[in-house]
């Protein structure tokens, strides 16, 4: 047992050492922008620069229309599934597999000649059909993480029996879908939408090939001009998704507390 213990906490050290050393290496470099002394120069710059706000902003408006496209694809999607159609589960499982198999710019590069100024639908001939496109490709990335979130959710539930009560009630599909089924699974589509988030915040791909402001292209372009700024940038993305990644952590323990509190 002394052995076994040896060993996971020298993984343990490994890990923590092999993730921070380099955080820690970033964070002293962008402290270092005015020569002989640390300061948040670099920090301020990037903060100031109104392309910073511009792009991340965009990316915001983004990840909010990709977790509600999500919302509303996935949660049907997973609960009809459950319900009425357990045997389609592991097709449905494999095609939301596909995301982390087959690489973006592949992804991308079919829309683009699906979707050109040449072709039926031809999205990317306006700045809101581009933006609606990629909208959607953020949604398929997001897929694997949204669906695997709500699917969780729905297993920690009784769906049948909880159906069968609400129609009892006289309540149609769309309330038993609002007011029923959303609000037992409110976490798990919390925890897949801050991890959507995380996912459009730094997506680098779809949006430099789609040629849209997003934040992903914008961190690209100042580390190939500066030296400082870019660590900075890094930092405050770090800082970003592990925000996202606290915030899963809080709501799920607040849901834990609230359901042994009744």
């Amino acid at each position: 047992m002394s052995t076994n213990r040896f060993w996971a906490w020298l993984a343990l050290a490994f890990g923590m050492i092999y993730f921070f050393v380099p955080l820690i290496a970033t964070v002293e470099f962008s402290l270092r922008m005015r020569r002989g002394v640390y300061s948040f120069d670099a920090y301020r710059v990037v903060l100031s620069d109104p392309n910073f706000h511009a792009t991340f902003g965009y990316s915001v408006v983004m990840a909010l229309l990709t977790i509600g496209m999500g919302v509303i694809l996935v949660v049907p999607t997973a609960y009809w599934v459950r319900l009425k159609l357990p045997r389609w589960r592991p097709i449905i499982e494999f095609i939301t597999l596909l995301p982390l198999v087959i690489p973006a710019i592949v992804i991308v590069f079919g829309y683009v000649r699906m979707f050109n100024t040449s072709s039926i639908l031809p999205l990317t001939g306006t700045a809101s059909g581009t933006n609606l496109l990629l909208m959607l490709g953020y949604t398929t990335l997001a897929l694997p993480y949204m669906y695997r979130a709500v699917d969780t959710g729905l297993r920690a539930i009784d769906v049948a029996t909880l159906t069968e009560a609400a129609q009892s009630l006289g309540a149609g599909w769309l309330t038993i879908m609002t007011r029923v089924i959303l609000p037992n699974v409110l976490v798990a589509v919390l925890s897949g939408a801050f991890l959507t988030f995380a996912i459009v915040i730094g997506e680098f791909t779809m949006a430099a090939l789609l040629n849209r402001p997003a934040f992903g292209p914008y961190m690209q372009l100042l580390g190939a001009n500066r030296a400082y700024e870019p660590a900075a940038l890094a930092v405050i993305a770090f800082a970003i998704t592990w925000a996202c990644m606290g915030l899963i952590q809080l709501v799920t323990r607040f849901s834990r507390h609230t359901q042994a509190a009744r």
